[in-house]
């Protein structure tokens, strides 16, 4: 028996994405494409709810999935670490559950960020330069928050990340302490720099996607971990079974 999918935000960059990736599968189900104007009951009978939608709609979207007895992998930027804590509740009062955070569907964005905690513990002046298309809405990007939080967690015994001068605001928004630059530009999908200061040098670990078809295996890999997860898991590195050995917040 396949595995039913209902997508919110279907007509959306990611989630069209989404469904046409779900109907290429052959253990997969669409049986619902949800949008603005759609009532979320629609996502009853699915077995997993694919959260594509909009940073101030995401919250509802997760909450009745979960009302409903649904697993809900979130694919929405906008969940820091607050948030996502604030969910633990919400899926141990309904047995069965589970909410999977993946704030970037990419392999190389995953990779990215479990070697930024291996680099981060060597070096104590980190920024993030994060690039994206110009109709991203919101920014810094979920990829870039989620990094943040886990270089500042390396960190946090270390001495903390060094951020001279973060009361101006050409220095960027400081996210647990790491400063953060936001740039939406015409001509690009998704960038995203990590750069360690150190004694006489720099180090920068760079990433960028140059097509939507960089999620399809992040996509199919989180699709698979959902099944049998349950409670809340943040991070492409779990349905991949990688991680720096180091504990992420």
């Amino acid at each position: 028996m396949p595995t039913r999918i209902a997508v919110v935000g279907a007509t959306g960059r990611l989630g069209s994405h989404v469904c046409e990736i779900v109907g290429a599968l052959p253990d997969y189900e669409l049986v619902a494409r949800l949008d603005s104007r759609s009532d979320l009951q629609e996502m009853i009978g699915a077995d997993i709810v694919v959260d594509a939608t909009l940073p101030g709609v995401s919250a509802k979207v997760v909450e009745f999935g979960l009302s409903q007895g649904l697993k809900v992998l979130v694919g929405t930027s906008g969940w820091n670490h607050d948030k996502i804590a604030s969910l633990a509740a919400l899926v141990d009062a309904n047995p069965g559950t589970g909410v999977y955070v993946v704030p970037n569907f990419s392999l190389g964005a995953t990779l990215q960020s479990v070697v930024a905690r291996l680099v981060a513990a060597q070096f104590e002046s980190i920024e993030i330069v994060e690039t994206h298309h110009a109709g991203k809405v919101d920014s810094p990007s979920g990829t870039a928050v989620r990094v943040a939080e886990q270089i500042a967690h390396v960190r946090r015994e270390l001495g903390g990340v060094i951020a001279p001068h973060s009361n101006q605001s050409a220095r960027g928004e400081l996210v647990a302490g790491v400063p953060v630059h936001s740039l939406r530009l015409s001509g690009v999908l998704a960038k995203q720099d990590i750069i360690f200061g150190g004694v006489g040098e720099t180090l920068t670990v760079s990433h960028e996607t140059h097509s939507r078809d960089a999620y399809q295996a992040g996509i199919v890999a989180a699709l698979a971990f959902m099944k049998n997860h349950t409670g809340v898991a943040v991070g492409l590195e779990h349905a991949l079974g990688i991680s720096a050995g180091i504990s992420a917040p």
